[in-house]
């Protein structure tokens, strides 16, 4: 059991929610505002994507992560930033006349685009998606190549790689990212759960997943929905840290929509209810051997 708990709040996501919750953050102020609070109340870890501020719908751009980041580093508020960095690799393909069309949503970048948020912005940490899936009714599209080639971007701009996991596999290549020294140091892995058609959200997936991480590992889960809170105890109970947000779910109970900081408030009440507490970002940063921000 891990009772000295790293707890990240991913602030808003890419998912089309921006209409399923009357306050998501959408603009870059908006998002740096939900962070800050989000870090008052006790989040050790902010992670941030942008979205277009006219539609709420998916964007990669540089000028707004550089707004909210700027926003959250000059607020009287510490917190340790991580930018995601998984962007750009949507397809919904259609088969037409013999011929395999990207259809409307597809949204596809190189590792060099998808790295020039992080490379500008030098976040402590920034995601590194580990391998492609049949997510929900699209492809998530990210070949071992591209890894590769990204996680030599991320490694060679000092960051921490959160590697991202949606399924065993994920996991399997992470460890030859490792193998190969793509990835120094000591591996911060994000187990993600529950997102069809990846790794369920259950104890049995969650375990299996985590008995494969290497010995050295820190490691973190989420669940989406309402498996979030769940899934918060059981990665402390299974040795894990944790962490909630309206990137994975939009409510506070069935029907009462919830803002960033009640979810981190009540991930936080959870570890303390099973004796655990909730790391500062000065010791997240410690703990994870960050570069001083």
């Amino acid at each position: 059991m891990n009772r000295n708990v790293i707890l990240t709040c991913a602030i808003t996501g890419a998912g089309d929610t921006a209409d399923k919750h009357p306050d998501l953050p959408i603009t870059p102020k908006q998002i740096a505002d939900s962070a800050i609070e989000a870090s008052r109340a006790g989040a050790s870890i902010v992670h941030l994507h942008v979205r277009d501020p006219e539609t709420g719908g998916v964007s990669h751009s540089s000028e707004y992560f550089r707004e909210a980041v700027g926003r959250i580093r000059e607020a009287n508020v510490d917190a340790v930033i991580n930018i995601t960095a998984g962007g750009g690799g949507d397809l919904f393909p259609e088969v037409r006349d013999g011929v395999i069309h990207g259809l409307e949503g597809t949204d596809l970048q190189t590792p060099a685009e998808r790295h020039a948020p992080v490379g500008e912005l030098l976040p402590e940490i920034c995601t590194l998606d580990c391998g492609s899936l049949n997510f929900g009714d699209m492809v998530y599209l990210n070949t071992a190549d591209w890894l590769r080639e990204h996680a030599r971007l991320v490694k060679d701009a000092g960051v921490k790689p959160e590697l991202e996991c949606f399924d065993l596999g994920h996991v399997w290549f992470a460890r030859q990212l490792i193998e190969e020294g793509l990835i120094e140091g000591d591996p911060l892995f994000q187990l993600c759960l529950g997102i069809p058609w990846g790794a369920e959200a259950d104890t049995e997936t969650m375990l299996a997943m985590r008995n494969k991480l290497p010995a050295d590992a820190h490691w973190s889960a989420f669940g989406i929905g309402r498996s979030e809170m769940p899934m918060v105890a059981q990665s402390m109970l299974l040795g894990g840290h944790v962490r909630v947000g309206l990137e994975d779910n939009l409510y506070l109970s069935r029907g009462v929509f919830a803002t960033n900081a009640q979810l981190v408030e009540r991930a936080a009440t959870i570890a303390e209810n099973l004796g655990g507490r909730v790391q500062t970002p000065a010791e997240t940063r410690q703990t994870l051997h960050l570069r001083q921000p």
